[in-house]
């Protein structure tokens, strides 16, 4: 007969204050402290369980032991995720749904949205030239929110560019503080107001946009029973098949710091030998925080390695903790992009925007696209431009969630060097994530 293990749990009652006040090390810093990669703590007044590694990931996100439907918190649903969207479906419904964003996720509407970014991105840069100053963090979002609304087939006016790129902005930020939750909630409301009238437009044929288009794709989407998506669940996903990609702005805000802190990176992504701009995003991703964890619930009772989990209980996955586990990543709090040359480790192990397979799993549909898009920031970035950074506080709070530079990064003295085409021919075959 297994035995069953008793579960190390946090000292706190309750550690959600904990969590607020911590961040992203709430999780690893428990771990730390019980000498555990499982260890049970209420959160929000319901007992959970906390798990971190490579085989924590691999079970987490096994279909078999746990589903999504009712996991993720109200205040994520009013603003991040969206109410009755892909991130709480399970089994086939998950997977019809699924399959709609893949198909959105082509080689050619990859390579679409690359060219959209870096144009906007050199057109972004040339009234950098006369700017005294830039924060690059702002900057990119509206970089981002213009190109992917673009992509998306959103009828997109000049005078609607500052209020729906806010409501995106909004939306990603919205998480770790109550002022910051009621504005994400607040936005997406709006935002979803202004697609549900797009969707009707575009069913009723007032609106025609190309049929490879997000737009049209969710619009016209079927339910497995053969009707029109209903138009608030329409709404939630095309907004999920675009804003997400809003949330790469701290990557690539983050690699521009990793490209100032560590000046030998520059010279490298400029040559890009062996794809270098591939695996320095992918380290970007790695080592910085992005998203701290990720919930689900147990669908069974099962024993994992002699812990007994039961029913229904809300299992919380540490994402930054396991892409930074020891076990599975040598110098693993240290930058080093070649870590990914040649790397043939587990999709478990690295997990910034989901673990397991794409296209059967919960790994996210966009992640193809956040890579491309980082690759060709940062080869413009090094390739294109010459700019100074002052002297300004450079840190990252570790408890706000979604973090940042406390400054935003700034720049100043931008010079234009080179045009934006030769980056988007050079860099056309960029690979894939995995």
């Amino acid at each position: 007969m297994r035995v069953k293990k008793p579960i190390p749990r946090a000292k706190e009652f309750d550690s959600t204050l904990s969590l607020i006040n911590e961040g992203f090390n709430f999780l690893p810093s428990r771990r730390k402290e019980l000498k555990s990669d499982i260890f049970e703590a209420r959160l929000l007044g319901k007992k959970s369980l906390c798990i971190a590694g490579e085989e924590a990931a691999a079970v987490f996100y096994d279909n078999k032991y746990f589903k999504r439907a009712g996991a993720a918190p109200k205040p994520l649903k009013k603003t991040l995720l969206g109410e009755g969207g892909l991130h709480g479906r399970d089994g086939e419904d998950h997977h019809h749904q699924k399959r709609m964003f893949l198909s959105m996720m082509t080689p050619e509407r990859l390579e679409d949205m690359k060219r959209l970014a870096i144009e906007e991105l050199d057109r972004k840069a040339s009234q950098w030239e006369s700017m005294d100053e830039i924060l690059l963090l702002d900057e990119i979002e509206e970089v981002l929110a213009r190109s992917i609304m673009n992509w998306a087939g959103l009828p997109l006016k000049e005078s609607e560019v500052e209020q729906r790129t806010l409501e995106l902005v909004a939306m990603v930020d919205s998480f770790g503080g109550i002022s910051r939750f009621k504005e994400g909630a607040e936005a997406r409301k709006s935002h979803e107001a202004w697609l549900k009238g797009i969707i009707r437009d575009i069913r009723s044929r007032v609106y025609s946009p190309p049929s490879h288009t997000a737009a049209y794709i969710v619009a016209m989407q079927k339910s497995p029973d053969g009707e029109l998506l209903d138009l608030d669940v329409a709404a939630v996903d095309l907004n999920n098949a675009y804003r997400p990609i809003i949330a790469a702005a701290y990557l690539i805000v983050f690699g521009a710091l990793a490209i100032h802190e560590y000046p030998d990176m520059k010279p490298k992504l400029q040559a890009d030998e062996n794809n270098f701009s591939k695996l320095f995003a992918q380290e970007v991703r790695r080592y910085y925080p992005f998203a701290p964890a990720m919930a689900a619930k147990a669908n069974r009772d099962f024993v994992w390695h002699g812990y007994h989990v039961k029913e229904g209980m809300l299992v919380v996955l540490d994402l930054f903790g396991t892409n930074r586990h020891p076990d599975h990543w040598e110098n693993a709090d240290e930058f080093i992009p070649e870590r990914f040359e040649n790397w043939k480790g587990s999709p478990f192990a690295f997990v910034p925007q989901g673990g397991g397979d794409v296209h059967a799993g919960h790994r996210c549909a966009g992640e193809w696209m956040t890579v491309m898009v980082m690759q060709a920031f940062f080869k413009y970035l090094t390739e294109n431009i010459t700019y100074t950074v002052p002297e300004q506080d450079l840190s990252y709070d570790m408890a706000r969630m979604p973090t940042m530079p406390k400054s935003r990064f700034i720049i100043r003295n931008v010079v234009k060097i080179r045009q934006s085409h030769d980056n988007i021919i050079n860099h056309r075959h960029s690979q894939t994530v995995m």
